[in-house]
């Protein structure tokens, strides 16, 4: 498994949505500002890692949102592979703090949108919760229509964080 787009895996042909890291940047404040635009303020914002991570810790910065949590999902294995199910992994998010909360779920693209939905649906179990989700990139066929994404595509999309190998000993 190579985990990133190295755009030589035999997927040479794939169309690529490219995001720079200045793109990223104004996509976090364009969905921060959309979010407050609706008059919604999430009371935690919710990264599903590993994608995620960096969009919800953005937002969350640009939301002046301090209550952070991370959601550890297991989807895609390789460039446009997946599992045949979303899986969480250990740790486990402390929710005990959730009844009654406003949850932003961030994530980098609702592709499929089945990781999205798993997230969401395990919060939406908790009593009072309003949960809402936003992405960078929304995909039509996602099975989830996020409540906020900076752009819609049909491409597979490289992100400036996963486009490299991880680092080894040289």
């Amino acid at each position: 498994m190579t985990a990133f787009d190295d755009g030589a895996t035999g997927h040479e042909n794939l169309e690529r949505e490219i995001l720079t890291w200045d793109d990223f940047g104004r996509s976090a404040r364009d969905l921060a500002q959309a979010i407050v635009d609706d008059g919604w303020r999430p009371d935690v914002v919710v990264a599903v890692a590993r994608g995620g991570l960096l969009p919800a810790g953005a937002v969350s910065y640009a939301l002046g949102v301090k209550a952070l949590g991370t959601m550890n999902v297991e989807f895609y294995t390789d460039v446009a592979q997946t599992l045949a199910e979303p899986r969480l992994l250990d740790p486990m998010m402390d929710t005990s703090t959730l009844p009654n909360k406003r949850i932003l779920v961030v994530d980098d693209v609702a592709d499929s949108g089945r990781t999205l939905a798993k997230v969401i649906e395990m919060f939406e179990e908790f009593e009072g919760v309003e949960t809402r989700s936003a992405v960078i990139y929304h995909k039509p066929r996602s099975v989830v229509i996020p409540h906020y994404a900076w752009k819609q595509t049909e491409r597979w999309i490289a992100f400036p964080w996963s486009d490299r190998p991880p680092v080894s000993a040289t």
